[in-house]
């Protein structure tokens, strides 16, 4: 149970990582490049990327950000994981509300934009990338944030319950060390009975 406990949050602290990242990489480059080029340009390149993000690999992290943080949560249940589900559940909390930012606000802009259609055939380009750009770039650093502290939080789960595991090894290590060892010498009398020989004193024979 440990070692699937310890995969269920290195999997969760490594598709927050990866979806943090991806965000983080719009932030301070794709956008910000994007932001210096023409109305047409922006408006073609985020329709593209809008129809290859969707594939397996992102929607893999996507959606394990929050169900592999809730599976690495219910595998921490209990009294001697209270303090790491604690945190655990702090990085859920945030990965469900940036799941929701993009789910609720940077998707429905998205498809606003994939909706005014071919970009060539767009009578008024420059309200159409005026409706997108700076919503959506607010949102998008909005979730790459909250990943980001999701992923911090998460490596902190990982270090204590590195710390929760080394210590019951420990215990158990020390409870199979001194328990029969101590228990035997608790409970060792002197083996007596013809086999082991009779003690000196009780051999000797009182004559009147």
């Amino acid at each position: 149970m440990s070692a699937t406990r310890i995969a269920a949050l290195v999997l969760a602290t490594l598709a927050t990582g990866l979806i943090a990242g991806v965000f983080y990489a719009y932030a301070i480059s794709v956008m910000p490049a994007l932001g210096r080029t023409d109305d047409r340009t922006i408006v073609d390149v985020m329709q593209k990327i809008n129809v290859v993000i969707i594939n397996p690999w992102f929607m893999l992290g996507f959606i394990g950000t929050i169900g592999f943080t809730a599976l690495a949560a219910a595998l921490h249940l209990g009294r001697e994981q209270r303090t790491t589900l604690v945190v655990i559940g702090i990085a859920l909390v945030l990965n469900v509300i940036a799941f929701a930012v993009t789910s609720g606000l940077n998707v429905p802009l998205n498809d606003q934009l994939m909706a005014a259609g071919d970009p060539d055939r767009i009578a008024d380009l420059a309200k159409v990338r005026a409706d997108f750009e700076s919503s959506w770039v607010a949102w998008n650093i909005v979730r790459a944030i909250l990943h980001t502290l999701a992923f911090l939080v998460l490596c902190g789960a990982l270090f204590l319950a590195g710390v929760q595991h080394g210590r019951s090894e420990r215990v158990a290590a020390q409870s199979v060390a001194t328990g029969p060892a101590f228990g035997a010498q608790q409970n060792y009398t002197s083996p007596t009975g013809p086999q082991y020989g009779v003690p000196q004193q009780s051999s000797q024979q009182h004559r009147p």
